[in-house]
């Protein structure tokens, strides 16, 4: 298998954490849909990242569909429940984590425009997606250690890759003072080596 992606998307990077949680070997490569001459669109006719080539040459998209397929792959580290009820609250904080992730990524590409182009009309709008998408994960975390249950499950690799994707993206938001309990669950999450290994370099 062969993951398609770059170092800072945090939808790849969500990716790359299951696979090394889960001890799935895959190469990496590095491509680009914003880099001219890229290959993603071969592989995913919507022309994004990530996309998972599987052996047979099929492709995966997108990475909830991936990380969903992977977490059946090998027994290690089960990530998704099997139970209904508790599978779809860990897929609901996936929801809500891809979403900020989405907004994020919304402002990035908007103000990279012409500035005589930019709507900051849309850019408020996203800003207040992420500001609110950080409180509700605040609210929905509580005071417990995980995100969902009593272990680590894909809704903390979720929420990391978001945060993660904010601190990068969004330096100035200032949500850690306002969350605490967040911003020390978010901490403990960036110590694991999966965390580490996947950290997005300097914008």
């Amino acid at each position: 298998m062969k993951l398609l992606g770059t170092l800072t998307s945090p939808y790849v990077r969500k990716v790359r954490i299951v696979l090394l949680e889960k001890r799935i070997d895959c190469a990496f490569v590095e491509e680009s849909p914003a880099a001219e001459g890229n290959r993603v669109a071969e592989y995913n006719p919507l022309g994004k990242i990530p996309v998972l080539v599987l052996e047979d040459g099929s492709t995966l998209f997108d990475s909830r569909v991936i990380v969903e397929y992977l977490d059946t792959v090998s027994p290690v580290s089960r990530l998704l429940p099997d139970t209904g009820r508790q599978r779809i609250a860990v897929k609901r904080w996936e929801a809500l984590a891809d979403g900020v992730c989405d907004a994020a990524a919304t402002i990035v590409n908007e103000t990279r425009r012409d500035p005589a182009e930019r709507s900051q009309a849309w850019i408020d709008r996203q800003q207040g997606k992420i500001e609110r998408g950080v409180h509700a994960m605040a609210d929905e975390l509580g005071e417990r250690p995980w995100c969902n249950g009593e272990g680590f499950t894909l809704a903390d690799i979720a929420l990391g890759c978001a945060l993660g994707y904010v601190e990068l993206r969004q330096p100035k938001l200032v949500w850690r003072r306002i969350h605490p309990h967040l911003a020390r669950h978010f901490d403990r999450l960036s110590k694991r080596p999966s965390f580490v290994e996947t950290a997005p370099p300097a914008a």
